[in-house]
């Protein structure tokens, strides 16, 4: 995809990349420049979040930043110009002709100075015309004069209304400047359902504040009197409202947005079975002490989560069946002669997934030198889209947190997952005394259509076995 356009002006435009293996929208988080900027080839000049993860974009050419065409906060279509900079050694965006604030200001009283359509229409941050206004542009070669543009703008605004009572024959997008659309997203209100009070039709801040008011007590008799509508007729649904002072609303986007969608479509495409185990992990607690002061191991990130992880390799190279996907296009079961190892991450922007590429082929040093790697990242909240492709099975640690275990939901794509628990001093019979031992519960989910009971069970008493006496990393490598 292009990600740049250039005019005779020498301004060239830079639009949102597909940043992440065919994403199609991408939040800004955090302007590194401003108008008037300066920025070479190269310089990082945004933070943005897709549905995957957080990504830095720099811009490809030198020049002085002239506008940036969204806020941080925004969701913006890939494709869509994000930033526009000057690289014929124009005036910076301050120091832009008078003429263009207005213009912005004015955009959709559609001023009579407003330039034909072969030209860029100049705005500022947040205020114009968008490409998908209800005001039709003039066809090509034709200009409209600026009262029958504000007669246009008039019946489209009267239009809007019409369809709002079933009168015409579609639906026409609501009159708002970019920022009031965004405060209506973050409240939650719907702009068609709203009656506008700005000049032209247009919806202000103070509309969509008054649609979330509660309504006055005087009017709840009327509202509740279905018997005075005439016979036949429903009774107009009542405005669904929340209260502002004791309730917040948060727009779900970016990673959680996907996460979410992601957990659905697994829930209901592949059928789960969850399994459980309780076992005595006091061996590989003390191998875990041992280890870390190894020489070899020194520097490294030695945990249980390491001895775990190496537990499931041995388990899955036992049984390599369970290493597999399902193709519902071909009807066909693909059996991966790899592992990538996917390590759930709790981070700020919400849950993520990346994985350690050809996990099976890494010695313990390695391994451990991985998992730091990869939960370094992902606190950091760098982990790349291409982190979290292709993985195959899935740990998901949820012992940190104190719980003892889980039915936990497959990464979309992979055959099984295992949850881990917290691990405890408990009571055990351990050599045929009660004694006090380290112990913790695994569950492992699998796909039904790629794992039968007998083989998920063999392959989580091999995990189980493994914990319970870790020579058997070793005997069974």
């Amino acid at each position: 995809m292009t990600t740049m356009t250039e005019n005779a002006s020498g301004l060239r435009e830079f639009k949102m990349p597909d940043v992440g293996e065919g994403l199609t929208e991408a939040e800004i988080l955090k302007w590194y420049v401003q108008p008037g900027d300066a920025v070479t080839d190269g310089q990082v000049v945004c933070e943005v979040e897709t549905a995957k993860a957080a990504v830095e974009l720099p811009i490809p050419y030198d020049g002085v930043v002239r506008e940036l065409r969204f806020p941080e906060g925004t969701t913006v279509d890939v494709g869509q110009v994000i930033i526009a900079v000057d690289v014929a050694g124009g005036a910076p965006a301050g120091q832009a002709p008078a003429a263009e604030a207005p213009v912005a200001e004015q955009a959709p009283a559609a001023p009579a100075e407003e330039p034909k359509t072969e030209g860029r229409k100049p705005v500022l941050v947040g205020y114009g015309v968008a490409e998908s206004s209800t005001k039709r542009r003039p066809r090509k070669g034709t200009e409209v004069p600026a009262q029958q543009s504000e007669t246009l703008l008039a019946a489209a605004a009267l239009q809007g209304e019409l369809n709002g009572h079933g009168h015409a024959p579609a639906q026409q997008r609501p009159l708002a400047k970019p920022p009031v659309r965004k405060l209506a997203k973050d409240l939650g209100v719907d702009l068609t359902t709203i009656t506008p009070s700005g000049p032209g039709g247009i919806i202000t801040r103070e509309d969509v504040h008054a649609a979330v008011a509660p309504a006055p007590a005087v009017e709840a008799p009327a509202a509740s009197a279905p018997a005075q509508a005439p016979s036949g007729v429903p009774a107009p649904a009542p405005v669904v409202t929340y209260d502002t002072a004791r309730e917040t609303r948060i727009p779900v986007k970016g990673v959680r947005k996907a996460t979410a969608a992601a957990m659905v479509g697994s829930a209901f495409t592949a059928p789960h079975v969850t399994e459980f185990v309780t076992v005595d992990v006091t061996r590989t607690m003390k191998l875990v002490e041992e280890l870390k002061q190894d020489k070899d191991m020194q520097g490294l990130r030695v945990n249980p989560l390491l001895l775990i992880a190496k537990a499931l390799l041995v388990a899955i190279k036992r049984h390599p069946e369970v290493n597999a996907s399902w193709d519902e296009a071909s009807q066909e079961i693909v059996q991966k002669h790899y592992v990538n190892l996917g390590i759930a991450a709790a981070t700020p922007r919400g849950l993520i997934v990346p994985n350690i590429k050809d996990a099976h082929t890494k010695t313990l040093p390695q391994l451990a030198e991985s998992l730091g790697e990869l939960v370094a990242t992902a606190r950091e909240g760098k982990t790349s889209p291409a982190a979290m492709q292709g993985g195959t099975v899935t740990i998901t640690n949820v012992g940190v947190f104190g719980v003892d275990t889980g039915t936990p939901i497959l990464n979309p794509g992979e055959s099984a997952i295992l949850a881990v628990g917290a691990i405890k001093l408990q009571p055990w019979v351990h050599k045929g005394k009660v004694r006090p031992r380290q112990v913790t519960t695994l569950a492992l989910s699998f796909d039904h259509r790629l794992i039968d009971g007998e083989l998920g069970s063999k392959l989580l008493a091999d995990v189980a076995a493994i914990l319970e006496q870790p020579k058997r990393l070793i005997t069974w490598a």
